[in-house]
């Protein structure tokens, strides 16, 4: 009984460090004060693209050609090469825009990739394939079971979207307005 009891407080510990379930606990105002970077709107207007560097596992949101953030991130498990079709859990490569964004994620809040292109589309279609979709640059997991799962983002995960800490997910939520371009580079 014990050793249940103290699984507990460790689970609801980490609930609130990564701050996914905070609803459950009604800390939503607080947290997101505590997480919630101080993103002034002149800030938000300077973000003119975001780059990502699949092979040295970075995003940079750029203001011209000055880098303003830089995060580590996680890919797709099959990361090397262009996404082909649905299901080879690569990430795309080329230039898309961050068309929409999505608060209620499965993941912590997410930005559209707007892969793939048309030309991608005809290209698929040609080949009898499913190119696949819903390419995203999100935060973890919601559970807390899927968290502890993946080691916490120690390793490329995803089924080919671009994963971010947390914290770092608020920041670029806050700064990347839709319509901003994104470079996938290898």
């Amino acid at each position: 009984m014990k050793c249940g009891y103290s699984l507990l407080v460790v689970v609801l510990c980490l609930q609130v460090v990564f701050a996914n379930d905070r609803d459950i606990f009604l800390l939503k105002p607080v947290v997101t004060k505590l997480y919630m970077p101080a993103t002034s709107k002149a800030e938000k207007s300077q973000v003119t693209h975001v780059i990502v560097e699949k092979a040295a596992r970075k995003l940079f949101l750029m203001g011209g050609s000055t880098t303003l953030r830089e995060y580590r991130i996680a890919l797709g498990k099959n990361p090397l090469g262009q996404k082909q079709q649905e299901g080879d859990s690569r990430t795309p490569e080329g230039d898309y825009i961050l068309d929409w964004r999505n608060p209620a994620s499965r993941f912590f809040r997410s930005l559209h990739v707007s892969y793939p292109t048309p030309e991608q589309l005809r290209t698929a279609k040609r080949s009898g394939i499913d190119p696949g979709g819903e390419i995203m640059i999100h935060g973890q997991p919601s559970s807390w079971v899927e968290r502890i799962h993946l080691g916490f983002d120690q390793f490329d995960w995803t089924d080919g979207c671009i994963a971010v800490e947390n914290q770092d997910m608020l920041e670029i939520w806050s700064m990347v307005a839709d319509g901003t371009p994104i470079t996938i580079k290898p």
